[in-house]
């Protein structure tokens, strides 16, 4: 039995009767549905049914779409009788049936009330008038008033303009009576995805293995069954609406490229953007959180860096400043190339690092997050502080050449007692600086940009190393 219906409401004037011809549609006649969804929380949905809607003028009520729908960016076409069907006018009727819709619907009428009589143990109906619905039901009983009822409220019948689901309603002219596919597309709030990685570092942090999960929200109001899933990394432009209003359709509909249409996901460039289509089918139900593999990659050489950074900007106005540690950051970086084993872009998210202890045993050892990276670009990641390597800046000297303008004299001091040797940056930060220049160094630097001056300080195993120089910044 098919889902859709035609039913003929009559109504009777002075004239010979006119009916207006009703066709419902529901999932069940689906027959195709492509998901795409972007970063920004947003879906496009593209659903395909096959209907059969009588010729001439008739509503076509289009069920089962989603809740979180924005009815301006609707589009409705046959894609098998395109000079066939024309919809010349659109509704999305969202009054769901609820208790206190229910209610609201029969202030200021009689109603029944049902409550079980302990004293005859039996069911009773009470005629009442619901007098309001306000902070719960207010009935007048006999010319007594009730704040609230022990019992159930009986209602004669199901309101109009209530509906049990939300619903896209056209009103259509079709001059074709075989059937037909309909294709309805749509953009729709409430659905999201992001990306998670696992990188497992090896025993020297020499190299890791690397695996990406996408993890999709579906919280739209809609089930999409069997669907052709596609993913946009990307920050495609959003216009906020001036005059929010979820029944507000736009005469110019919003139309949408049919291409927003080993990895299981293919990729491809889109625009600006870049597109992951799912090579195969998935259902994703309304609540559910799916998560889905993305890429996997083995043996990605690692980078492990060491940096301390120091961005006091007055401790270059202060004489006489006290000696203090500074946290020794550590950091990986890799570069998502090919010749690496990656070279997909890769889309952001969180990347969450492991490693095995002697007993085989994956340990957390840190995370961060990382952001849209094209192929052949570095990916570096903060992973923790150092235990085992620490760092100490000392001020030797203070000069004060005029009111704008210092010298100093600075040690800083890597204490290395892990057994193995490192190389530690250490980087200097001169926000708001006007001018500043290195006077002397014991050791070669380098002017990383307008405001920052770094040093590669080698600390050998169970060692320490000093790097000391004297700067003049004027503000």
């Amino acid at each position: 039995m098919k889902s859709w219906a035609i039913v003929l409401f009559l109504v009777v004037f002075a004239t010979p009767a006119f009916a207006e011809t009703v066709s419902v549609s529901t999932l069940s006649d689906q027959s195709s549905v492509n998901l795409t969804v972007y970063n920004m929380g947003r879906g496009l949905v593209k659903d395909v049914r096959k209907l059969t809607v009588p010729v001439g003028q008739g509503e076509l009520r289009f069920m089962d779409v989603a809740s979180q729908i924005m009815p301006q960016t609707v589009h409705v076409k046959s894609l098998t009788e395109t000079d066939k069907f024309r919809v010349l006018e659109q509704n999305y009727e969202y009054d769901l049936i609820s208790r206190s819709k229910l209610l609201d619907k029969y202030v200021g009428q009689k109603i029944k009330l049902s409550a079980w009589n302990q004293d005859q143990d039996k069911q009773t109906l009470s005629e009442a008038t619901l007098i309001s619905n306000n902070d719960g039901g207010v009935y007048d009983i006999n010319g007594e008033i009730y704040l609230g009822y022990p019992g159930y409220a009986v209602l004669p019948r199901l309101p109009e303009n209530l509906i049990a689901k939300p619903t896209l309603t056209w009103l259509f002219d079709n001059e074709q009576a075989l059937s037909q596919d309909v294709e309805v597309s749509y953009m729709t709030n409430g659905v999201t995805w992001s990306a998670d990685y696992v990188l497992v570092v090896n025993k020297d942090d020499s190299a890791g293995d690397l695996a990406g999960w996408v993890t999709v929200d579906n919280q739209s109001g809609a089930m999409y069954q069997d669907a052709q899933l596609k993913l946009i990394a990307g920050k495609p432009n959003v216009v906020q609406a001036q005059s929010p209003g979820r029944n507000r359709v736009n005469k110019e509909m919003m139309m949408l490229a049919d291409s927003a249409g080993g990895s299981q996901f293919q990729e491809e460039s889109l625009f600006e953007y870049h597109l992951y289509d799912l090579q195969r089918k998935t259902t994703i139900k309304d609540k559910q959180t799916k998560q889905i593999s993305l890429l996997e990659s083995a043996g990605i050489p690692l980078n492990k860096t060491y940096v301390v950074n120091n961005n006091d900007s007055n401790y270059y106005w202060q004489e006489n400043a006290a000696t203090r540690k500074l946290p020794v950051k550590v950091g990986v970086s890799f570069k998502n190339s090919e010749s690496d084993h990656l070279g997909m872009p890769i889309p952001a998210g969180i990347v969450r690092l492991y490693k095995q202890d002697k007993k085989g045993g994956q340990q957390f050892i840190g995370e961060d997050r990382v952001e849209h990276t094209p192929k052949d670009e570095q990916v570096k990641l903060k992973v923790g502080e150092a235990f085992d390597v620490v760092a100490e800046k000392k001020q030797v000297a203070f000069r004060r050449i005029s009111n704008r303008t210092t010298e100093t004299e600075t040690e800083v001091t890597i204490r290395n007692h892990k057994d193995e040797d490192v190389v530690v940056n250490v980087e200097e930060l001169f926000y708001g600086m006007s001018e500043w220049d290195v006077l002397r160094s014991s050791l070669e630097y380098k002017k990383k940009d307008a405001q920052t001056l770094t040093f590669d300080v080698p600390v050998s195993k169970n060692g320490e190393a000093v790097v000391a120089y004297t700067v003049q910044v004027t503000n």
